[in-house]
């Protein structure tokens, strides 16, 4: 492992020219890889694996979008394509890339054909830290292990198809083949991380959980939300509220963080902006850290869990999921977004939104 100093920690990395490609497939060469879910996840680490030459198939339940969409995928019923209990009874490296809610109900059929010596699978510590919860608890022989690329499945894709790959952290809750750790940093490098670092399932659910309701979603939905209010509020139009609050950021700002860091781009702006951002953070951090403990605290405690778990194996979920989004995009602010989107260069004369 490479030791890399974050920020005055040093911590172990593995990287590809620790563990490369070459090496991956090695390991991998007489594995089974079952990738259970066809979703979010499931299409890009299957299709990252297939191009890297791994043994992959998919298991899906028919006559849904998911089956569909495998099947344009290249992916063949009866031959690569299965249901998610033939999938998990051919594979040896089972990966478990259904939704939280549904792992927990796919468990009770799918581990029963699971064997000894398989490895299982999980990009996610939630149904095994949150085992009281969904009732995941696998066999003691076979290893339990986790690669939670830090991206949409979206990115994961493309990232891998750009070259740039994207990181990941790794776990080994369970090794009962004394080979645990280098099939998951296989099947790590496998699906397209740029590198990866070590981790628990409790840390890693722990730290998402917080991360997606929290800066990454949550937060930054309801900062936007505030201010665009704020703006509108004072007798700012649409347009000017929504490029204040969304469109500098997505397109200018956020790009100069990602290549740089924030001390970047702070240097790259004016002195007004400069001032004002350096005095203010100080307010946002301290008004939003109390809502940060609490978030975390729910977290923990499993609180939050049992919310998704509810909210998600309701038989009317994606219904009321299509209308929560659906009250979200049509909001003056979102509305406002796709036009301004579409007065982007990259969308004139495209003739819709973008």
């Amino acid at each position: 492992m490479a030791k890399i100093d974050f920020g005055g920690v040093v911590e172990d990395v593995v990287t590809r020219d620790e563990f490369p490609l070459s090496r991956a497939q090695e390991v991998l060469k007489n594995e089974v890889v079952a990738v259970l879910g066809y979703g979010v996840q499931g299409p890009a680490q299957a299709l990252n694996m297939r191009d890297n030459g791994i043994n992959v198939i998919i298991g899906q339940k028919e006559n849904l979008p998911e089956w569909e969409k495998a099947i344009k995928d290249g992916w063949v019923p009866g031959k690569t394509l299965f249901s998610l209990e033939e999938a998990a009874k051919r594979g040896t490296i089972i990966q478990f890339l259904v939704s939280d809610a549904a792992q927990k109900m796919i468990w009770p059929s799918v581990k029963e054909f699971i064997n000894e010596g398989d490895a299982i699978y999980f990009s996610h510590g939630f149904s095994i830290v949150y085992a009281d919860q969904t009732g995941v608890i696998p066999p003691k022989n076979v290893d339990v292990i986790l690669v939670a690329p830090k991206g949409s499945g979206t990115s994961v894709r493309r990232n891998f198809l750009d070259g740039s790959g994207i990181n990941s952290s790794y776990a080994v809750h369970q090794d009962f083949t004394g080979r645990a750790t280098e099939r998951t940093l296989a099947v790590g490098i496998a699906v397209g991380s740029g590198y990866l670092f070590p981790t628990t399932f409790e840390s890693e659910v722990y730290s998402d959980l917080t991360g997606e309701r929290g800066v990454l979603m949550g937060a930054l939905a309801g900062i936007m939300e505030a201010q665009y209010n704020t703006l509108r509020k004072h007798g700012h139009s649409p347009s000017e509220a929504f490029n204040e609050t969304v469109e500098e950021l997505t397109q200018s700002l956020i790009r100069l963080v990602g290549e740089n860091g924030m001390d970047w781009m702070y240097a790259n702006c004016s002195a007004t902006a400069q001032r004002g951002a350096l005095d203010w953070r100080h307010a946002f951090r301290d008004a939003t850290l109390p809502v940060f403990e609490t978030l975390y605290n729910s977290v923990k405690s499993g609180e939050e869990t049992h919310v998704v778990i509810e909210a998600n194996s309701a038989p009317d979920y994606a219904q009321k999921l299509t209308a929560e989004l659906k009250t979200m995009r049509e909001s003056e602010m979102w509305q406002a977004g796709a036009k301004v989107r579409s007065l982007r260069p990259e969308n004139w004369g495209k003739g819709k939104d973008g």
